[in-house]
């Protein structure tokens, strides 16, 4: 495995190499990466890792100081996950002067994360076009725990004519439903006992949807109410469509449940898809 720190060198190991899968990360990896890493490695004769905060995805009162950092404990998992190339540039690497062209992810930046997090896509679309550049992958790996990144990030590929397949990889949980995050080794003991409540509360939404319910403002509302009275403190609960996370129409069949919410200091997000009949 090799860990590469410059575009120059990532470009000349990557030179001659007929086809390369990104997956990029802002390290203090779990078994959730370690998935997407399993589904890249068949896809390509090299499978590249990146390794990256990305400080224009934070916004300042945000965790950026205190985001987890564990780079030699990242590589040693990498390395026995049979990672070809980690790419771990500093910042003055990515932003080698103030960057002021920045790509903006149309009226979807602003909705859900997006109204919580103010700029929070536009880092992060703007981060990834200048790591797709610098890896030229022919497919990317990307977590549907952050849905919405992966549906502004699908779009930015199409609508920019990218040569790449973005490729979304299911969440990844603990044994009682909790997605795994790197913001999850924030919780406390009593609150990582509580934070499952999270992902509880989505499933009974899908069940009540399956079952027939369509008042989504209802289920939404009670969602809340409960995540509320638990000690939680909701950003959002929305039922939308999976394509674009519009509201439903009575016609659409592909839903998704998304929800963000603080419990002590630590946000969480999760979702759950929906699939009616058709």
């Amino acid at each position: 495995m090799d860990i590469i720190h410059s575009v120059a060198d990532l470009r000349a190991r990557l030179q001659g190499v007929p086809n390369n899968v990104f997956v990029p990360t802002m390290g203090n990896l779990h078994e959730g990466h370690i998935q997407l890493i399993d589904i890249a490695k068949p896809r390509a004769a090299c499978t590249v890792v990146s390794i990256f905060v990305n400080r224009l995805q934070f916004g300042p009162q945000e965790d950026f100081d205190r985001y987890p950092r564990t780079f030699e404990a990242d590589c040693r998992r990498l390395r026995k996950a049979g990672v070809d190339v980690v790419f771990a540039p500093d910042e003055k690497e990515i932003y080698p002067e103030p960057q002021t062209f920045v790509v903006e992810p149309s009226d979807l930046q602003h909705i859900l994360d997006g109204a919580a997090r103010p700029g929070h896509f536009r880092g992060v679309a703007t981060v990834v076009l200048k790591l797709f550049n610098m890896v030229s992958p022919h497919s990317a790996i990307f977590g549907k725990k952050d849905y919405q990144q992966y549906i502004v990030l699908r779009d930015m590929v199409r609508q920019f004519a990218l040569p790449i397949e973005i490729i979304p990889a299911e969440t990844v949980r603990a044994p009682d439903g909790l997605a795994l995050s790197s913001r999850n080794a924030y919780l406390s003991p009593k609150e990582r006992r509580e934070a499952p409540r999270l992902y509880k509360t989505l499933r009974q939404a899908h069940g009540e949807i399956i079952a027939g319910a369509r008042d989504f403002q209802r289920i939404e509302l009670h969602i809340m109410s409960e995540l509320a009275n638990h000690g939680w403190r909701p950003d959002y609960v929305a039922v939308r469509r999976q394509a674009d996370l519009q509201a439903p129409t009575a016609a659409d069949r592909d839903l998704v449940v998304l929800a963000a919410a603080r419990i002590g200091k630590t946000r969480l997000i999760d979702n759950v898809e929906v699939f009616l009949e058709r």
